[in-house]
């Protein structure tokens, strides 16, 4: 099943590889430490979604597309999966789940604080969420699906309002990890040379999201073909949990009920 935008990110595009492994790691860290009733908040086209069902007991998945949902749904019967105008999870009892993953989702979610406190209020005692997002540090450019995005502390601040513990991991990479990245930046830094206005910061973000497509898939694809294979090298191995998040392209922060 391919969902074929830049933002969600395929497994089967070969330009989309470095992105799609990156996001896919955590999957394998959340997979060692899970059990019982896990929700997944934000289950996308389900990149995760087999490697969390095999380490648990139930799996509820839900996402705001509905055919993507449905897909799924068909895929794993006997496990759950519904729509959901997050942060609201209306539907769910306090106190319901042993875990919650949610993988680069906050990030397009508006009202973070309501979201935070919907998954503190759905685990149970003791339970724990598996959150990540990008650092901001790390951003290239605007992206206008984000609402917005967070430093070091300002996640951590945002996720102890609701979480009495909160351990802040990274999600780093090796040498071959970090080559594509300055490749990557080099050649975005080469397109943001002509926004002399800095439109990409004063423009709405719905003006932004289509010409922000067009250029990510076409950048990604000149470095498919112009980055020494590395593109295509690249695998969910080349990641690692890093206790310096600072330094790490994304977050991966742990909140325990």
């Amino acid at each position: 099943m391919t969902y074929a935008t830049t933002e969600i990110t395929s497994a089967e595009i070969p330009s989309d590889n470095p992105v799609h492994q990156r996001l896919y790691f955590p999957y394998e860290e959340a997979a060692k430490r899970i059990s019982g009733k896990v929700l997944e908040l934000g289950c996308g086209w389900g990149r995760g979604v087999e490697k969390l069902i095999n380490a648990c007991t139930h799996y509820t998945g839900l996402d705001k597309n509905t055919d993507l949902i449905n897909a799924l749904g068909e895929k794993y019967p006997d496990h759950y999966f519904n729509t959901v105008n997050l942060p609201y999870l209306n539907e769910f009892e306090d106190n319901t789940f042993d875990f919650i993953v949610t993988f680069q989702v906050i990030e397009h979610i508006q009202d973070d604080m309501k979201f935070l406190e919907e998954a503190h209020r759905v685990l149970k005692p003791g339970g724990k969420i598996f959150l990540t997002t990008v650092n901001k540090t790390f951003s290239l450019s605007r992206n206008p699906w984000h609402i917005r995005e967070y430093y070091t502390p300002e996640l951590k601040e945002l996720m102890e309002k609701y979480f009495p513990k909160v351990e802040t991991l990274g999600v780093n990479g090796n040498e071959k990890v970090w080559k594509y990245y300055e490749e990557n930046k080099a050649s975005i830094q080469k397109v943001m040379k002509y926004d002399i206005l800095d439109l990409q910061h004063k423009l709405p973000s719905w003006m932004l999201k289509i010409p922000y497509e067009f250029m990510n898939r076409r950048n990604r694809n000149k470095l498919m073909e112009e980055a020494n294979g590395i593109a295509a090298e690249i695998d969910w191995t080349d990641y690692f949990l890093s206790n310096d998040p600072d330094s790490s392209p994304d977050f991966f922060y742990i909140g325990t009920k």
